[in-house]
């Protein structure tokens, strides 16, 4: 049975429309594949980012989104992999009414090896979403959860079976 046939699926699901984006560049962030989430985002100016710094660097791209929608600036898993070069504040989120230019915060996390950026080099990937504002209600006490308040490790680290605890 297709996926999009599934009794369980639903119409949200069956979005395949895409959505007009009005855009302010000297070029359109483009998708690399077919099917891909994030499209490129390049460099507006040429640097070097020494081992440990952090820059912000402008794109060259305003966005006005619709209603409803947001933008999330996120690493480049190769530049992350290969190079240690990530987002500062990953993801970046650009709301549907802000109006300027996406701005990329990078870091280089390389202890040794300095990384340089030319015009036009690919940075960071944007990523258009629907967002759902939620309603914040004030409770006295949160209904309990098999998970309650842990967090931060508290699963513990390897397989269920036999991993460090």
């Amino acid at each position: 049975m297709p996926l999009f046939d599934h009794p369980f699926c639903t119409t949200l699901d069956r979005v395949t429309d895409s959505t007009e984006i009005l855009i302010t560049a000297p070029y359109v962030p483009a998708y690399a594949h077919p099917g891909d989430a994030g499209a490129d985002l390049l460099s507006a100016e040429a640097f070097v980012l020494a081992p440990g710094e952090r820059r912000t660097v402008p794109t060259g791209v305003a966005l006005a989104l619709p209603d409803g929608y947001a933008a999330f600036v996120v690493p480049r898993s190769g530049l992350a992999s290969k190079h240690g070069i990530t987002i500062v504040n990953a993801p970046g989120t650009v709301d549907a009414g802000y109006r300027g230019e996406i701005k990329v915060a990078l870091l280089n996390t390389d202890a040794d090896a300095s990384y340089e950026v030319a015009v036009g080099d690919r940075i960071a990937q944007l990523i258009i979403m629907p967002v759902t504002r939620a309603v914040f209600v004030p409770v006295e006490t949160l209904p309990g959860s098999a998970r309650g308040e842990g967090g931060f490790g508290s699963t513990g680290y390897g397989s269920q079976e036999g991993g460090r605890a």
